[in-house]
């Protein structure tokens, strides 16, 4: 297999959620990936309250996979219950090496929280080398589990989103889903 495991049996899933369908692909020790859609157009009224559920997969998913969808559903349709779900464990080379990019995908998930955004200067501070936000930049595209691993989240010092590897239109949705469910629970 090419994760070096020859123990390791991928499994994928598609999750329909409100942004379009989302792949995941993971094994039992961990995930491997989330694949976002790319979006074109901005999901609207009715489509934008779409539930989160799972059209394609196996009967049986390896637990990371099945924490990865309840993870996702609860991000899109009920973040208040997201503090009480596990992060799915993660089976991914870039996640085990140890490396600044791993470095910085981990400071995210661990410090940059829901509804917050932080810029990539201020990143590579937080992760330890205050130069380095070009390489947070490079950590960003080979996140390999986009949403969970928050990189919609790191913007551009001027304020504007910067890239995304689902596009911007997603990066810009995903942002703008988490500054309206943060108001909606500060209430």
């Amino acid at each position: 297999s090419k994760r070096g495991d020859s123990l390791c049996k991928e499994k994928r899933v598609v999750l329909l959620s409100p942004v379009g369908k989302i792949e995941i692909s993971g094994c039992e020790t961990g995930l491997h990936e989330i694949k976002l859609p790319k979006m074109t157009v901005l999901p609207t009224g009715a489509e934008s309250s779409a539930t989160c559920e799972v059209c394609e997969g196996p009967e049986e998913m390896p637990e990371p996979l099945e924490q990865c969808t309840a993870w996702l559903r609860a991000y899109f349709c009920e973040p208040a219950t997201m503090r009480n779900l596990p992060v799915p464990a993660f089976h991914h080379p870039v996640l085990q090496q140890d490396s600044f990019t791993r470095q910085v995908l981990w400071t995210l998930l661990n410090d940059v929280k829901f509804g917050e955004a932080v810029s990539y200067k201020e990143l590579a501070d937080l992760a330890g080398n205050s130069r380095a936000a070009r390489a947070v930049g490079g950590a960003m595209r080979s996140n390999p589990i986009p949403i969970i691993i928050p990189c919609h989240r790191v913007i551009r010092s001027s304020g504007k989103t910067g890239n995304y590897g689902g596009g911007h239109l997603l990066k810009e949705w995903l942002l703008s889903h988490e500054k309206l469910q943060k108001e909606k629970l500060a209430h």
